[in-house]
């Protein structure tokens, strides 16, 4: 359990492999008009491979990587392997500021539910412990007018400089474990979460098995529920049946159904293949950049990436210690387990962000079903990649959820984050 610091320094071989094989690139041809119909458009393929193999400057975003405080630790996984776990640890200039882990999203893939005539899209992007960097200035600032926190970002097993589980069924309730231990092995007892995407899965399951005691409260920005059962949240329940949807659900839901129409190949190879897909991502640098790349484009909300920004993200996949294919196999995992919808109803305190070009878009009286919802935040734009597309907006859901008058004002005992409160 000793914390070792970490630095990212990937070899010069890796990288002249990596241009060798950028090199000797294969791109497919493109029918004349297909644009974004047929998918990830030839020229810009054309475009970010070129810059990859020649202008790209990797060194430089390992520099900037590396400027964030970086850590490994071994953690002991109830029935699996002990598992060497890399993370970010923020800490706040101010000792009393609030412990917050926080939980990246995964690769590319979709979970569908059919209700009522409507189509759900549930769905998982390509995430890694680098969606917090914006999130940490403004999280670990001291200020009299909002709370400070001491920012843990967990690269979840399998992702990023995290050690990949070496046996079948290693799912959400492992990942939760890895979580929560990693922050009690920093010292903090009592602590909050933050969740997005499949972090919202995990963060769920942590504040289930460990609320209460340890895990105080959570926030998400992307909620995996279905509609109210009567059995769990009757009176939800009950509100659904005669509640109509407003015009911006319905509009949700639309958008959710012409995902589905697009986007299901995703969910259906990679929990049931993700070791056929696997041999790609990991010996082609251009599948796994058009991968990724779609989603980076199409689940945000006209977010301006830059191509540098763009190539920093995907090469984070293609060096990463397990290599790509590691990360897709959770799929599998949550599958089986039936994990990706978990209704039970949580008591700790929970607030929500909604981005409107999120593809989960619930209506909000689901979400409400999730548990002791204390917190609600509506913004005008804003998609997937929340953390990375408006981390001011998000940053600021949180202080005022646990900023001195919020509803989660105080929950973990002590640190209230502030300096005279």
């Amino acid at each position: 359990m000793t914390e070792v610091p970490f630095a990212l320094a990937i070899p010069d071989a890796d990288l002249d492999i990596l241009h060798k094989k950028l090199e000797v690139t294969r791109l497919p041809d493109e029918l004349e008009d297909a644009r974004w119909d047929y998918g990830v458009p030839l020229d810009d393929i054309k475009r970010l491979v070129a810059r990859w193999k020649d202008g790209f400057d990797w060194r430089a975003s390992e520099a900037a990587i590396n400027a964030i405080p970086q850590f490994t630790r071994d953690i002991d996984v109830e029935g699996h392997d002990t598992l060497n776990i890399h993370y970010i640890h923020q800490r706040s200039a101010l000792d009393n500021a609030i412990p917050l882990l926080f939980v990246h999203g995964c690769k590319c893939s979709t979970y569908l539910v059919l209700y009522r005539t409507d189509y759900v899209a549930y769905n998982v992007g390509p995430g890694h412990f680098m969606e917090v960097s914006k999130l940490l200035p403004l999280l670990t600032a001291v200020s009299p007018d909002h709370p400070s926190f001491h920012v843990v970002a967990i690269s979840l097993p399998g992702f990023g400089f995290s050690e990949a589980p070496k046996k079948k069924g290693f799912a959400i309730t492992q990942h939760a474990e890895v979580g929560h231990k990693l922050m009690l092995a920093l010292g903090y007892n009592e602590y909050v979460a933050e969740g997005e995407d499949l972090g919202h899965v995990v963060t769920k399951r942590i504040v289930q098995h460990y609320g209460g005691e340890h895990a105080k409260a959570w926030h998400s920005n992307c909620v995996f529920t279905g509609p109210p059962s009567f059995t769990s949240t009757p009176g939800q329940f009950l509100k659904f049946l005669v509640t109509p949807f407003s015009e911006r659900e319905r509009k949700d839901l639309e958008r959710a159904a012409l995902f589905r129409s697009k986007g299901s190949g995703y969910f259906e190879e990679q929990t049931t293949c993700p070791q056929t897909l696997g041999y790609s991502l990991a010996d082609s640098p251009v599948g796994l950049l058009a991968w990724i790349y779609e989603q980076l484009v199409t689940w945000t909300d006209n977010y301006p990436w830059t191509d540098d920004e763009v190539l920093t993200w995907i090469s984070l996949y293609w060096f990463s210690r397990p290599g790509p294919a590691a990360s897709v196999r959770i799929y599998y995992e949550v599958a089986a387990a039936g994990d990706f919808m978990n209704t039970q109803w949580v008591s700790v305190p929970v607030g929500f962000s909604y981005f409107p070009k999120e593809l989960i878009c619930v209506p909000k009286l689901w979400c409400r079903a999730v548990g002791n919802v204390v917190l609600e935040s509506e913004h005008e734009s804003g998609g997937h990649f929340a953390a990375h597309e408006r981390p001011k907006e998000l940053a600021d859901d949180l202080k005022k959820m646990f900023g001195i008058g919020g509803p989660a004002f105080g929950v973990v005992a002590g640190k209230s984050g502030y300096t005279t409160a």
